[in-house]
């Protein structure tokens, strides 16, 4: 029995299951590719601007962040800008690092909404396979499992798929929310780490 007669047997609540998995092969594949470009980015940024404090070039500063991603420069102007106060900097970088976080988190739900709700479009399935049980043995006016087998196949099989596919969703929910973590931490504390770097040369 190939995948093809297995996914035919399940019913028709095979297909939104389906559409479940391609949406978490989708999303999962775009965060994991907009991770890898964001540590790239970053690393580069920070680099570059380490680079410009040394040498004291603020003024390519401005051409640094017209090459780089919103999302990362925009979480550096708060530290090289010397008109703010111990306040507003505080304030500015807490929103600007918000701000990141929400990017880095950007379509995550719609892992963490399949994982939830896909057990129970696949119990849906049973249920439905089970009422189909009962109406079976009512037209054949007689129970047995030559009766009941297509439709209990049918209830198992998308019982089964939507757990399947939940799995698939919570394992890629908890990898991406540890990498996106992590790399937010890495991205505060070089942040930090430039403010030190920034604040030293002006000494």
């Amino acid at each position: 029995m190939n995948f093809i007669e297995v996914f035919k047997e399940g019913g028709f609540i095979m297909y939104p299951l389906l559409v479940f998995s391609i949406a978490i092969w989708v999303v999962g594949i775009q965060k994991i590719l907009y991770l890898s470009k964001f540590k790239k980015d970053a690393k580069k940024f920070h680099e570059e601007a380490s680079r410009i404090i040394v040498q004291q070039k603020l003024h390519e500063m401005e051409v640094l962040y017209k090459t780089c991603p919103d999302v990362i420069a925009k979480a550096h102007y708060a530290v090289f800008d010397e008109a703010l106060g111990k306040d507003e900097y505080d304030q500015r970088l807490h929103r600007r690092l918000s701000e990141t976080n929400a990017d880095l988190k950007k379509n995550l739900w719609i892992l963490g909404t399949i994982g939830s709700s896909a057990p129970f479009v696949g119990l849906f399935g049973t249920v439905w396979g089970i009422m189909g049980s009962f109406k079976a043995i009512g037209s054949a006016g007689k129970a047995g499992f030559a009766v009941v087998a297509g439709t209990i196949s049918e209830s198992l099989i998308a019982t089964a798929g939507g757990i399947i596919v939940a799995v698939f969703a919570v394992i890629l929910y908890n990898y991406l929310q540890t990498q996106i973590a992590e790399i937010a931490r890495e991205f505060k504390n070089s942040l930090g780490d430039m403010a030190d770097q920034f604040n030293s040369m002006k000494k």
